[in-house]
């Protein structure tokens, strides 16, 4: 099978966003348009992929870098048929083309790969959308046959033409042969004064070449975003169709339209998602695991019948089977929480390795830790752990209980079993079994006399 190339027309200024920021490193779910269209493109098995670039274009390149991207530059905006031709010399002969646009993040991959099959040296692929309000789409035109004839841009159709509901979308595929055939052929005689790349849909039809179409299941697979309220409607329906997905694979959620997925989310079975949680990055949550409201997970692994209490933030942790995080708990990247542990309202990890069954109950930091089983961390406790130039790192064994309100001054290691009392500073190790208390003695002072406000 020839190579598939795909080009990316991405040189568009984007006026109607009202923005410094390229259209395209626009974003929807937290990745830009481009990206997605980018994303789409390698799943498709690309060989390679041409972006073109022009207003923005150092931008786009700094946050757009790939071994399998070339770029190529439309200096003046000629249209999409102009646009295409900058990117010509570089594909081969034999190629497949499929030609897409950074402002269109959300076709998928099945309705792509039903275009490219069209292709060969007799046809090409051209994807429409049949629409109750076709207004600012070119027509499709066809003869008695039904074949597709041609494209007629809105400003050049007559009243009639108008009428009709099957649209372009923009999205072709074609052979690289043809590609270099027709462009060159195009002419910008036209209400717009540019090179339509819909012209070659004429020109095929003259050739004898067939145009066959591909349609996508849902029109918003095609909506392209030209302003920030159509930004909205695409992030609206993107994350409506993985609410679908989630509640398809086994998650309840509280609410449907309160969840947002911004990377790639696995799930288990009978998982429980509250309102307003926001999924970023890789995570993966198995079964029976329970989400409160208002919580951030990204880049993390929560283990089965773990309970994610309200309002709390998990990056780059792994979570075991059986935790209990929250409310109101912060885990940093680094942080590993083994099987039964809790970890409670207003606590801080940090690169901590926390032992079964330990428990950090509530108002402590921990940071650059390792904590074995069955260890309690007390209230108000915390690891200093940063010396202002570099971290260094408290060990904790089995069955500790530090009391409350207990400073851990690292590096330092406290042995199994070991017992910490209540506002202690603690800047030497301490042996197994040994119980350590490192506070100023309390001195009682009768009949004290509180001081008076002066007149």
């Amino acid at each position: 099978m020839n190579p598939l190339h795909v080009v990316i027309l991405a040189a568009g200024q984007g006026s109607r966003m009202k923005s410094s920021l390229p259209k395209v490193l626009h974003r929807i779910a937290g990745k830009p348009m481009l990206h997605h269209v980018i994303d789409t493109a390698r799943k498709l098995g690309a060989e390679r992929i041409h972006g073109v670039i022009g207003h923005g274009a150092d931008q786009v390149r700094a946050i757009t870098q790939a071994d399998d991207l070339q770029w190529a530059m439309q200096e003046e905006q000629l249209g999409t048929g102009h646009a295409v031709a900058q990117a010509l010399p570089n594909l081969p002969d034999e190629a497949r083309v499929l030609i897409l646009y950074g402002d269109v993040p959300l076709t998928r991959r099945e309705t792509l790969e039903d275009l490219v099959s069209k292709v060969s040296d007799a046809s090409i692929g051209l994807l429409t959308v049949t629409l109750d309000d076709p207004n600012g789409y070119g027509r499709i035109l066809r003869n008695e046959q039904d074949k597709v004839t041609a494209i007629v841009e809105q400003k050049d159709a007559s009243e009639a033409q108008k009428a009709i509901n099957e649209v372009n979308t923009g999205i072709l595929a074609v052979s690289a042969r043809h590609l270099k055939s027709w462009l060159p052929q195009l002419s910008n005689a036209n209400a717009q004064g540019e090179y339509y790349l819909t012209d070659v849909i004429a020109m095929a039809a003259n050739e004898g070449v067939s145009v066959d179409v591909a349609q996508p299941a849902n029109e918003f697979e095609v909506q392209g975003v030209n302003n920030r309220v159509q930004l909205a409607e695409l992030e609206r329906w993107y994350q409506g169709q993985q609410a679908i997905r989630l509640m398809t694979e086994g998650a309840t959620l509280a609410d449907p339209a309160r969840i947002d997925v911004r990377g790639d989310l696995s799930i288990g079975q009978d998982v429980l998602i509250d309102i307003n949680v926001v999924f970023e990055g890789t995570v993966t949550v198995d079964s029976e695991v329970s989400i409160g409201p208002n919580c951030v997970l990204k880049d993390c692994h929560i283990g089965a019948g773990t309970r994610i209490e309200a309002n709390s933030v998990i990056e780059g942790a792994t979570v075991g089977k059986k935790a209990q995080v929250g409310p109101f708990a912060r885990l940093r990247p680094g942080t590993q929480l083994s099987d039964s542990t809790k970890v409670g309202n207003f606590v801080e990890t940090k690169k901590a390795l926390v032992g079964e069954g330990s428990k950090i109950n509530h108002l402590s930091y921990v940071g650059d830790a390792v904590l074995g089983k069955k260890v309690n961390v007390g209230a108000g406790t915390i690891t200093c752990n940063y010396d202002g130039v570099n971290k260094h790192q408290t060990r904790i064994g089995d069955g500790v209980f530090v009391g409350s309100n207990t400073s851990l001054v690292a590096p330092v290691s406290l042995e199994a079993n070991v017992t910490i009392g209540a506002g202690s500073t603690i800047t030497r190790d301490v042996s197994e079994d040994e119980l350590a208390v490192a506070r100023g003695r309390q001195r009682n002072i009768a009949n004290w006399a509180r001081p008076t406000r002066k007149e």
